[in-house]
């Protein structure tokens, strides 16, 4: 049986901010992270990231990366990493967390206290023949083009105007690949305009209020069937034809929250999060004391957030073990907690606090 003061699920930008705010302040930390390398969805966005100074605005998502990656570097003596390794299950008559390395390796660990930031998952969308080869989630399209550097087709049809349909689609042009259209259900774009904007400068068509009906091809996409819909989402007129080798969906995604369910964490259905999140308090500490969630898991919102909310984790994780000047926690824990708030300004904002106002308590009285 192992055993760490800190046991960090997730390397993506919640996870690494929480282990490298842990680590800071004298804790032991074991970050285990079931991709190949740590970084998360970081590590695919090349972008440039919006907000302030405190928030990187104006650098590329994999840069942050590569700075986050820096700073464990140099903290590695208090900071234990598996990658390729996935936390299987939590047991609550003990807190033991199970592990597995590859296909092969097993261990258990104890850890004194939980920071979940295990991410999220992708949405699909039921349709005919969305089996075929050729229909793929952005962040398959991404980790392709961005991580291998291998382009998913010639011509895409994008299924959504999100940020990320419409960053991808940008992306893609970029890369060299035609982009035939833009489907989305809803009457306006959901993403930032300022990424619409460049989609639409390139000669994009996006199709508001209609949906995918079926993709065509025997062995490998050769197109898409697309309809227009009405404010009920039925279906109105004709369906049109759409030539594409490939159909990228860019429809949501849902926090992955199966180790919380499996811990016992009380659990809330809050659409504006996209899925069921854990109650937790304004320090991220869920409904049980030694456990802590952040970042897509918490709910979907912004990489800039996630970092924000794991590093409020991992501090306050370290504080509940003793660690660090209770004045001097209290006071970056303001600070940070300032810093959420000013990135859940604007419209896009509101909708997030809406849905935390369903899931947040005051305290949880211990």
């Amino acid at each position: 049986m192992r055993h760490t003061e800190v046991l960090v699920i997730g390397g993506g930008p919640a996870g690494l901010s929480a282990t490298l705010e842990a680590a800071s302040l004298g804790c032991g930390v074991t970050l285990v992270d079931g991709d190949l390398a740590l970084g998360g969805q970081l590590i695919k966005q090349t972008h440039k990231f919006f907000g302030s100074k405190e928030e990187r605005a104006g650098t590329r998502g994999f840069k942050i990366s590569e700075i986050l990656l820096e700073e464990l570097e140099n903290l590695k003596g208090r900071i234990k990493v598996h990658t390729n390794c996935t936390a299987t299950g939590i047991y609550k008559e003990d807190g033991v967390v199970s592990c597995v390395i590859g296909e092969e390796k097993y261990f258990r660990i104890k850890p004194e206290r939980i920071v979940m930031a295990t991410g999220a998952q992708e949405r699909l969308l039921p349709f005919p023949n969305n089996h075929l080869p050729g229909v793929y989630g952005a962040g398959a399209v991404q980790t392709l083009m961005n991580v291998y550097g291998v382009l998913p087709g010639k011509r895409v049809l994008m299924v959504g105007a999100g940020n990320i349909g419409l960053i991808v689609s940008y992306q893609m042009i970029q890369a060299g690949v035609e982009i035939a259209g833009i489907v989305e259900a809803m009457d306006k774009v959901g993403g930032y305009w300022v990424h619409a904007a460049k989609v639409r400068r390139l000669g994009v068509p996006i199709f508001l209020r209609h949906t995918i009906k079926e993709a065509l091809g025997n062995r490998t996409v050769t197109g898409a069937l697309i309809q227009e819909i009405d404010d009920r989402f039925q279906p109105v007129g004709e369906k049109k034809r759409v030539d594409a080798d490939i159909i990228c969906m860019a429809v949501g995604l849902t926090p992955t929250c199966e180790l919380l369910w499996q811990a016992g964490c009380e659990m809330v259905y809050v659409p504006q999060l996209c899925g069921h999140v854990a109650l937790r308090d304004s320090f991220m500490r869920t409904s049980l004391p030694d456990i802590w969630v952040a970042g897509d898991a918490a709910g979907i919102e912004e990489a800039t957030a996630a970092m924000v909310e794991g590093r409020i984790a991992g501090l306050d994780a370290a504080r509940s073990l003793g660690k660090g000047d209770k004045a001097d926690l209290e006071k970056r824990l303001e600070e940070l907690g300032r810093r959420l708030g000013d990135l859940r300004g604007g419209e896009v904002g509101q909708k997030i606090c809406q849905g935390l106002a369903c899931c947040s308590v005051q305290g949880w009285g211990v």
